[in-house]
């Protein structure tokens, strides 16, 4: 057998050396490629690879979009099996970003939700910010059995929706939603405020109804304690709230700027006018803030207040009914001079 000669070993390891060559030139950049930016992607259930592909091309660039879409490929990767949002971090090659979505290892995305009144607008805010439609979570919480279920009525629901920011999976189901933001509800009421809302002979749900009217009335939170020991001084002594904030939720609008007496008769059982007590509900989501507010409102005697005709914010508080009365005159001089109807 004839031995081969030297210039045919020479073209040999020519071969395999540009054979490895190319086959690094290849496979390399599957490991050693980077995404070069910190991204957030996210996947629908019918999303494909091609848009998938589209997606990560406008952030990561084309030969990063390619290769990760192509390891997808050959493990043939379920998409719709795979919705969620995944971060592509700088130093993710290809075959990391592949990993992330082939196993499903989501990042939790931040749900912020914060002043708000009706319940149909936190169903919105949902439907922006996670992957959800805003009809499957209003159906939700329209529903007597779901809301039976975290101890609420439909009217009492909101009250498990604390504003706040929450880190969540884009892709949790509405129930499990409202499960995460019940299980925040219970850590909010604790026993220390539990015990406080019970010396004030209230019940979680009526310190929410009253914060909610508070925070309806004012934009000047240093006020919130003041306007919440009025009414509940007026509670106490059975007076009726006579708060203006539940008359326009129970005409259903809160543009108005002035109250007229005609409005004040609105037949609602949220017309603190024409019914004693509290609403059956807030009338607005209440903030932690506002909660926390009645909880601690400071002592004093004042059953009366009206906004300063200064048009600061803030109000002006009296014992004195006939105080109250000049109080109130000089503000509607002054929404007359101001030509607000």
């Amino acid at each position: 057998m004839t031995k081969p000669g030297y210039k045919t070993i020479i073209v040999a390891a020519a071969i395999l050396l540009a054979i490895i060559a190319i086959g690094a030139a290849w496979t390399v950049p599957y490991f050693y490629g980077k995404a070069g930016v910190r991204v957030m992607i996210y996947i629908r259930p019918d999303m494909t690879l091609a848009a998938l592909n589209d997606t990560l091309q406008t952030y990561c660039g084309d030969g990063f979009a390619k290769r990760t879409t192509r390891v997808l490929s050959w493990f043939d990767t379920d998409l719709s099996a795979s919705s969620g949002a995944y971060e592509i971090r700088q130093s993710d090659n290809p075959i990391t970003a592949a990993r992330k979505i082939r196993n499903r290892e989501q990042a939790p995305v931040k749900f912020t939700f914060n002043n708000l009144r009706l319940k149909e607008q936190f169903a919105q805010r949902a439907a922006q910010q996670l992957m959800m439609q805003q009809s499957d979570i209003a159906s939700l919480l329209n529903d007597s059995t779901t809301c039976a279920k975290y101890g609420k009525s439909t009217t009492t629901i909101a009250n498990i929706l604390l504003p706040d920011t929450y880190e969540m999976y884009w892709n949790v189901s509405p129930q499990s939603l409202l499960d995460r933001l019940h299980s925040y509800y219970q850590q909010f009421w604790n026993a220390e405020r539990l015990e406080k809302a019970s010396k004030m002979g209230l019940t979680p749900d009526e310190v929410q109804t009253l914060a909610s009217i508070v925070e309806e009335e004012s934009a000047r939170h240093d006020e919130y304690g003041m306007i919440a020991r009025l009414y509940i001084n007026r509670l106490e002594r059975g007076i009726p709230l006579q708060a203006d904030p539940t008359v326009k939720y129970a005409i259903g609008d809160f543009s108005i700027r002035r109250i007229t007496n005609a409005m004040l008769t609105t037949p609602s059982p949220y017309n603190t006018y024409v019914n004693k007590g509290l609403p059956p509900g807030p009338i607005r989501i209440a903030s932690k803030r506002a909660i926390d507010a009645v909880l601690n409102a400071p002592q004093h005697n004042y059953l009366y207040m009206c906004a300063k005709e200064d048009f600061s914010g803030y109000h002006n508080f009296t014992a004195s009914y006939s105080q109250h009365l000049a109080n109130a005159r000089r503000y509607q001089a002054e929404l007359n001079r101001r030509n607000i109807k």
